[in-house]
């Protein structure tokens, strides 16, 4: 029993300086993948951000839902078309991606936050102006590229002890409403709230050298390495746009983007909180 408590006492000291460092920090994470639909797991994460917030971490979630835009345009008759892994978005679709994202995955996770402690409260990027954007490509249809985020309503809610809950939806200057690819938006809001660590929650452990074998991940990028890990072919597929949204925040001022393995319980807290982390680091 005594090498118990050891082991307990051990963890908390550990944590004890990453406490220190992020305390009254921001830290932005991106909320997607297996983490967000598996039940288990969604309660792990919820857990994780309320405890940051409650030790003086002031946690903004960022969230797609992919799933939940597929199954209501399935319910609806629509099939969902993708152009080079993006959601091509037309008029009717992006209703729906405003409906499911800023109305039903934006307050179930705020219900959620709420049941195990936490005060949270749902943004969605057209609220205060949040999130401002113009077509990305022709082709996409309503897919937004970001040109502006103005984060004073995501200030404000901190201030006020609230967990800000975000989902990406943008506003164009001439009001039309834009799809937001969510890894995109959270690099940028993390920048512009000058957040010293960015988490994109995954479904895989990190980057691999190998991508056939977890044993050989890297636990720190560089982000001038990483031209050099795409030509040698380490960073490929759906790697590469959550890699290019990590490079972005670190030349923003992110001190640290991370690409964590949701599949893994309270890896937020692993990763933030202990030394050995829990996937990988892009640094500048």
């Amino acid at each position: 029993m005594q090498i118990d408590y050891d082991v307990r006492a051990n963890v908390m000291i550990e944590a004890l300086p990453y406490l220190q460092k992020y305390n009254n920090k921001v830290v932005v994470v991106k909320y997607g993948g297996n983490a967000m639909t598996n039940d288990r797991l969604k309660h792990a994460v919820m857990e994780d951000i309320v405890m940051l917030s409650t030790v003086g971490i002031k946690v903004v979630l960022v969230h797609g839902g992919g799933p939940e835009i597929n199954d209501m345009l399935k319910r609806v008759g629509k099939e969902s078309k993708f152009v080079n892994g993006l959601r091509y978005t037309d008029g009717e679709t992006v209703d729906i991606v405003q409906m499911v994202l800023a109305g039903k995955v934006n307050k179930d996770l705020v219900s959620m936050l709420e049941s195990h402690g936490g005060t949270a409260i749902g943004l969605c990027g057209l609220d205060g102006n949040l999130i401002e954007a113009e077509q990305l490509d022709p082709d996409l249809g309503l897919v937004g590229e970001i040109t502006e985020v103005n984060p004073q309503i995501i200030r404000n809610a901190l201030d006020n002890g609230y967990i800000p809950v975000v989902s990406t939806i943008g506003r164009g200057k001439d009001g039309t409403v834009y799809n937001i690819n969510a890894d995109t938006a959270a690099a940028r809001i993390a920048a512009e709230m000058g957040a010293p660590s960015l988490i994109l929650l995954t479904d895989i452990k990190g980057l691999l050298e190998d991508k056939d074998d977890e044993n050989t991940i890297i636990r720190t990028v560089g982000v001038s390495e990483v031209p050099f890990l795409k030509k040698q072919g380490i960073i490929t597929g759906g790697m590469i746009p959550k890699i290019d949204c990590c490079v972005e925040a670190v030349r923003r001022g992110v001190k640290q983007a991370n690409i964590i393995d949701g599949r893994i319980p309270h890896s937020i807290l692993i990763e933030l909180l202990t030394d050995i982390g829990a996937g990988t680091m892009i640094i500048a």
